[in-house]
C-alpha cells in the first residue's frame, strides 16, 4: 500500500473547532495531510460570500496547524482540476455532504481517478454560517428568519 495523501478544503473563514475537527479527523487517516483553503476569488464565484478573513491569512492560520503538512489555494472551481494540481488519493469531507446530490456528484467525479472520499461528523453547533449569522445579530443587520438559526 502507498503513501496516503489526504485533502481537506475549505474556506477555513473565521477557524473553529469544527475546521479544527475536520483536519484533525483527515490526519488520522492519511499519512500526509494537505489542506485546501478556497481563495477568496473562488468563494465569490462558487458561493457569494466574502470572507472575513483574507486568503493569505487563512493560508497562515491554516499552516500553523501541527497536523497539516502543506497548504494548497485552491484558485479553480473543479475539485478534479484541484487534484490534478495537488495529486492526493483521499478527499475529506464533513458528513453534512454525505448522501447529497454534491456529495454523490464529487465521489463519481473522484472514483474515475481513484480517490476515495471520507466523510468525518459535521460539527453542528459550530460552523462559519453561524458565526456570520451571530455577528450580523450583534450589528443589527439579521433579518428574523436568520436569528431563528442562531436557536
Amino acid at each position: 500500500m502507498g503513501t496516503r495523501i489526504g485533502y481537506a478544503a475549505g474556506a477555513f473563514d473565521m477557524f473553529h473547532v469544527g475546521h479544527l475537527n475536520l483536519l484533525r479527523h483527515a490526519k488520522e487517516n492519511c499519512d500526509l495531510l494537505i489542506a485546501g483553503v478556497v481563495s477568496d476569488e473562488m468563494l465569490r464565484v462558487s458561493k457569494g460570500i466574502e470572507t472575513v478573513i483574507p486568503t493569505a491569512e487563512r493560508v497562515e492560520i491554516v499552516r500553523a496547524i501541527g497536523f497539516v503538512d502543506d497548504v494548497h489555494v485552491e484558485t479553480v472551481p473543479s475539485k478534479l482540476d484541484t487534484w490534478r494540481e495537488v495529486g492526493f488519493t483521499h478527499f475529506f469531507k464533513g458528513d453534512d455532504w454525505r448522501g447529497t446530490e454534491k456529495g454523490r456528484m464529487l465521489e463519481r467525479e473522484f472514483a474515475t481517478v481513484g480517490v476515495e472520499v471520507v466523510y468525518f461528523p459535521y460539527t453542528a453547533h459550530t460552523s462559519s454560517t453561524r458565526l456570520r449569522t451571530a455577528l450580523d445579530v450583534i450589528n443589527g443587520v439579521a433579518s428574523p428568519a436568520e436569528m431563528a438559526v442562531l436557536t
